[in-house]
């Protein structure tokens, strides 16, 4: 439920014809009760009342002002931001007074804006106390902002809003939301406005007419995300069997299942059914679905007698994982310093690459702005290159395409990102739960981290080294002759709990979770190599390793909550140390096996449970 405050900044014979029109569009956008105001003088009252109305409530609030002439899907919008974050519309001005920063509206300065704001916003119950403070003044917004708030942008895009004076104003925007198809510019809007190339070219034309169709049949994207789900898994069973028939089935239905993975968004975009674990979930399965192709790779083309595929699966499932903890938090970090303007840089490398980052954003469709986004390797790329891949040659050749796109893609980003990192002066995982995030267990959490001494990333970077020369060693010699290898993981588990509980706030901390999780998964394949471990229970053991920890930046970035997912039994320290101590006594197969299956178990209670009660 949404409370509404419709108010008068200025009196005017349009608004006056305008008030019933809004009170339709306010209830329709969810509305559950709209409290207006004409007199200019009541305005900061009534506004502080009704914010703390909603705060007590729990409830966003939805304000509007009485000359506003918009499509109603708009107002819509407003109400449902997919996050339950403040959000505020605006519609693109090269001369505004403010600026869309990936996504949120932050003030800009003289001559740098990219947008305007039309007057209506909806602020979220966690920012109410925000609004009640700043209800006084003037100009609200500028007083938001300036106060700290960091609202999300509700573009108008192919819809129509803005606010009018006099009667030819008001004739003239009713007659331009007229013109426009609202039910079909909502569709093509529920469509990502800036996608990858694959997704744009080869799924965005015409999904559209799929997310129309499972409207009409009354799909939940939750329901589309598992029909997804199924599509993958169902390529990952063809891949196994390896014929060629089934390779190119397996490729078709890959493709056919990365459409519905867009299909789901779109169709919550569309309906406005947003809900935080429809939206973990499908984070979830994307991860899930890509992981499970791989291994179906790996397993046909063993099946065919080819060698180091399984090896090669285990390569791209740990370099994909470590890549996408980094995109998280370097997204993280974007966020905070967009938050921050004052700690942007103003000179330097990382300024620089800032600047011509911008620059080739803003050159849609040119040739740097599609070899910029491709360059990454983004999920279309990868499912578009596994697809032709896996129908013209095999599981092998397609594994080691992927794991060498993504070496390079790696190499990219981590490169330029720290460069730019180094520049923006903010950090972000001190903003958090720190230990949660890092995955700490116990024994870092209750005893080593009291030692509060040391650097977050270089103890965590000298664990990754460590990690990496220990499965080189394995690699290239007699495994069984390095058990003293295995056991020095102590010391690097030791040191990296040592500042657990620091300040984790320096330029290049956000790499932190990153480098443990290389660690802590290079280590799981050194025991591997030391024990014999078959190829499939080390990359079983990786895929729940994976779930866990995506799950913890899933509900970050989702908005999900926190619950229980974040009480780590063993945490990376345990769970490093009793694989290893299982590898030197001769167990190595079955304490990979045992746990890879206590990993499982607890992500999958969790998730059950928390399914259960976002219902």
């Amino acid at each position: 439920m949404t409370l509404a405050f419709l108010y008068a900044p200025g009196h005017t014979a349009a608004s006056e014809r305008l008030t019933d029109d809004l009170t339709v569009a306010l209830r329709d956008a969810g509305a559950s009760s709209i409290d207006r105001v004409a007199a200019r003088n009541d305005v900061a009252a009534r506004l502080r009342e009704l914010a703390r109305q909603a705060r007590d409530a729990n409830e966003p609030l939805l304000i509007c002002p009485d000359n506003l002439v918009a499509h109603g899907s708009l107002l819509w919008m407003l109400a449902t931001e997919p996050a339950g974050r403040s959000t505020v519309l605006v519609a693109s001005d090269p001369d505004g007074d403010l600026k869309e920063d990936r996504g949120r509206v932050v003030p800009a300065p003289a001559g740098a804006g990219t947008v305007r704001f039309l007057g209506a916003m909806c602020i979220a119950p966690a920012d109410l106390p925000l609004l009640e403070k700043v209800a006084d003044r003037p100009e609200l917004l500028p007083a938001l902002l300036a106060d700290g708030l960091v609202p999300i942008a509700t573009r108008t895009r192919l819809l129509h809003a803005e606010q009018v004076s006099t009667e030819a104003e008001l004739i003239a925007a009713q007659a331009a939301v007229a013109a426009v198809d609202e039910d079909k510019a909502r569709l093509r809007l529920a469509v990502k406005e800036q996608d990858d190339f694959f997704t744009t070219y080869a799924v965005s034309t015409w999904s559209p007419r799929v997310t129309k169709a499972a409207a009409r049949l009354g799909l939940t994207p939750t329901g589309v995300t598992g029909l997804s789900v199924l599509f993958a898994v169902g390529a990952a069973l063809l891949f196994w069997q390896a014929s060629r028939i089934a390779m190119i089935a397996g490729g078709v239905l890959l493709y056919l299942g990365f459409v519905l993975d867009c299909v789901d968004g779109q169709l919550a975009r569309y309906t406005r059914r947003f809900d935080a674990f429809g939206g973990w979930l499908d984070t979830m399965a994307d991860r899930a679905k890509e992981y499970a192709v791989y291994a179906g790779l790996a397993a046909g083309a063993e099946r065919i007698g080819l060698p180091y595929a399984w090896p090669l699966a285990i390569t791209a499932i740990l370099l994909q994982t470590v890549r996408h903890m980094t995109d998280t938090w370097y997204g993280a970090l974007h966020d905070e310093a967009a938050a921050h303007p004052g700690a942007q840089p103003a000179g330097g490398v990382g300024a620089r690459l800032t600047a011509a980052s911008v620059k080739a954003q803003s050159q849609r469709g040119s040739l740097i702005y599609w070899l910029k986004r491709i360059v990454v390797f983004p999920i279309g790329e990868r499912w578009a290159l596994i697809a032709v891949l896996a129908a013209i040659t095999n599981g092998r050749t397609t594994l080691a395409a992927v794991v060498g796109f993504g070496l390079l893609a790696a190499a990219y980003t981590l490169a330029l990102r720290s460069l730019r990192a180094l520049s923006m002066r903010v950090g972000v995982l001190n903003t958090v739960d720190t230990m949660r995030h890092r995955d700490d267990g116990p024994l870092v959490r209750t005893v080593l981290s009291r030692v509060g001494a040391g650097w977050p990333l270089p103890f965590a970077a000298l664990f990754t080294v460590y990690a990496l020369v220990t499965v080189g060693v394995m690699l290239a010699g007699e495994p069984s002759r390095y058990p003293w290898l295995l056991a020095v993981v102590a010391v690097p588990v030791l040191i990296c709990g040592f500042p657990a509980r620091l300040r984790h706030g320096g330029a290049l901390d956000w790499l932190v979770p990153a480098a443990l999780r290389a660690a802590e998964y290079l280590v799981v394949v050194a025991v591997g190599q030391y024990g014999s471990v078959p190829p499939p229970v080390v990359f079983l053991l990786l895929f729940m390793l994976a779930l866990r920890h995506y799950d913890l930046t899933a509900r970050m970035e989702k908005g999900a909550p926190a619950t229980s997912a974040g009480g780590a039994r063993l945490g990376w320290d345990g769970r490093v140390l009793l694989l290893v101590l299982a590898a030197l006594i001769g167990y190595a197969t079955a304490g990979t096996a045992v746990l890879a299956a206590l990993v499982g178990a607890a992500f999958a209670v969790v998730a059950v449970s928390d399914w259960r009660a976002s219902r």
